[in-house]
């Protein structure tokens, strides 16, 4: 069998990118080598969910109140195994756990970084076949090495993020990551079991014409949100136009569409629920990393999401995302709120 060495893989990838930074210990590229392998247990069971007794509820809710779906469980339970018994971890944080968990250890006790993640996102969808992910984040420990990881830790400004990423189960199962030196996408190749770059270098488009909003809520939002929604709705070719309107319901799947083809995605407080349905430390802070890393901006309509201050792990906050442009076009409508 012919090997095109012209195509990276994950593991290939993290190395040659060691070598360019001689002093570099290596603990970063192996968490996202072991996240790589969770993501590939994860596809196994996603992709015959159908076949087997993993479809449906779990039984149980979480600490955000929503029913658990058994694959919820499955994904926690492969990327907390995983790390835990990796050598560049000294503890995570999951959207489905309702506190922290520290690996301590002698060897993890000496690890440089801590992980959070939604295990699972979009799983309301998982028995209607619908594109679901993971999502996860990276932060260097500002606790002492050597010692147990602490709250502290986590409780960290989405600007600290040392590397985000997600992986979207969908047509192909695909793994996308930011660090400081950019943000880069991997495709699994089933023929041989590894992640491959497919996506190198990726640029968040300066505009695009898609605009991703549960309109469901229209009428518990903002006046200013929904003066933008009519502006996207009535856009015409003389005016940028016409927008068009996709909700897929699935975060990792929206915005990664929007990501590689240009567009915002909008997920604003309503009147019900005024700080929004989605977390800031599993949710926003990753995606708004990437996206940041990768051109676009992100804020919660009155601040840039990675300069919020958490207090708390499960947090909430209003996300507006996307490509530059429109950001820009969003902020000419959505007035913030006085500070």
């Amino acid at each position: 069998m012919l090997v095109n060495r012209e195509i990276q893989t994950l593991d290939e990838f993290t190395i040659q990118q060691l070598r360019d930074f001689p002093r570099a210990t290596g603990e970063l590229s192996s968490l996202l080598r072991d996240i790589g392998l969770a993501a590939k247990r994860i596809h196994v069971e996603v992709n015959k969910a159908g076949l087997v007794d993993i479809l449906g509820d779990y039984g149980t809710t979480n600490v955000q109140g929503e029913e658990v779906k058994k694959l919820d469980v499955f994904a926690n339970d492969q990327l907390m195994g995983v790390l835990r018994h990796g050598i560049s971890c000294a503890g995570i944080g999951s959207e489905e756990l309702d506190d922290i968990v520290i690996f301590n250890d002698e060897i993890s006790n000496k690890s440089k970084y801590v992980c959070l993640f939604d295990p699972l996102d979009g799983s309301s969808n998982i028995d209607v076949n619908v594109s679901i992910g993971t999502i996860f984040s990276v932060y260097r420990r500002v606790s002492e090495l050597g010692k147990p990881a602490t709250k502290e830790d986590f409780l960290q400004k989405g600007n600290k993020q040392v590397a985000a990423g997600y992986v979207i189960y969908g047509s192909s199962t695909m793994l996308v990551y930011a660090t400081n030196r950019g943000v880069n996408g991997f495709t699994l190749d089933q023929a041989i079991g590894e992640f491959s770059l497919s996506h190198p270098a990726i640029k968040c488009p300066e505009n695009g014409k898609i605009y991703s909003v549960n309109h469901g809520n229209f009428f518990q939002y903002q006046p200013t949100v929904k003066s933008y929604i009519n502006v996207c709705q009535n856009k015409t070719k003389e005016t940028g136009g016409p927008y068009t309107q996709r909700y897929i319901g699935s975060m990792v799947a929206d915005v990664h569409r929007n990501l590689i083809k240009g567009g915002i995605f909008m997920y604003p407080g309503t009147t019900d629920k005024p700080k929004g349905k989605l977390r800031l430390m599993y949710e926003c802070n990753p995606f708004a990393f990437i996206v940041e890393k990768a051109g676009g901006r992100a804020t919660n309509g009155d601040i840039r999401i990675l300069d919020i201050q958490p207090t708390e792990l499960h947090q909430r906050t209003p996300l507006f995302i996307g490509s530059n442009k429109m950001m820009e076009e969003l902020e000419q409508h959505h007035i913030p709120k006085s500070k």
